[in-house]
């Protein structure tokens, strides 16, 4: 049996083990509170996410190999650090098989993030990263039509795009993200949504925050999902195009 095919087993056993289901479940709800995902770091800068979602996302990027990662949410610049590494492993991978010489500041991959306040020390650290070559930076909301149109007009030069939204966390304004960016996704590439888990935290979990059960990234997902039925659901909160 493939690797893979024991990975879908074991999965799929997990998923039927309700007290390890349970298990899970009260460890992110007990660890968001004392903010558990703002203990790590990515080359240096914060990266706010859970260790197992950061090894999903280098999955999703050694499987699909992308030459446009877009990210809405920027924070400390910790994941956008982080895609740019990834890629930067996909050149060096590239050069390797073709035994070419790797131009390490010149790529045709680019990473693209968008944040409506782009805090200046933060911008300073991104920019003075060895990674920032491969980082372009957007500020303003990813919403705003003419961002929008700045990032179709961006991404219409690459062939492989991944997206990842993860700013706003309220239904309606990743409902808007999605109607922006979900169809930039390019065939067997992916559209991952951070913080789903909202849905199924306690409606005090977020109390000043805007969004909750009943409003967040999840339903947004499943209202998307209901009028464009190119994409299916995969896990990690991703969905992806099935043509």
């Amino acid at each position: 049996m493939s690797f893979e095919n024991e990975v879908k087993d074991r999965i799929n056993a997990i998923g039927a083990n309700e007290e390890l289901k349970g298990d899970a479940q009260n460890f992110l709800r007990n660890s968001t509170a004392p903010q558990y995902s703002y203990n790590f770091s990515w080359l240096g800068r914060p990266i706010i996410q859970y260790p197992q979602d950061i090894i999903a996302m280098q999955e999703l990027i050694w499987q699909v190999k992308p030459d446009l990662i877009i990210e809405t949410g920027i924070a400390h610049g910790g994941s956008l650090i982080f895609s740019a590494s990834q890629l930067a492993q996909l050149d060096l991978c590239d050069a390797i098989e073709a035994g070419a010489t790797l131009d390490s500041k010149n790529s045709k991959r680019k990473v693209l993030g968008i944040d409506i306040d782009i805090r200046a020390h933060n911008r300073a650290a991104i920019e003075a990263h060895p990674m920032a070559s491969r980082i372009q930076m957007i500020q303003g909301s990813s919403i705003d039509s003419d961002i929008i149109t700045q990032v179709n007009a961006i991404a219409a030069n690459y062939s492989r795009v991944l997206v990842c939204l993860d700013s706003n966390h309220t239904h309606d304004h990743v409902l808007a993200e999605l109607e922006g960016y979900a169809s930039l996704v390019s065939i067997d590439s992916y559209c991952c949504v951070f913080d789903t888990i909202i849905e199924d935290m306690p409606a005090d979990m977020f109390p000043d925050r805007p969004w909750g059960p009943g409003d967040n990234p999840k339903t947004a997902v499943w209202e998307y999902l209901k009028s464009h039925p190119v994409f299916e659901i995969f896990p990690h909160s991703c969905f992806r195009i099935n043509y």
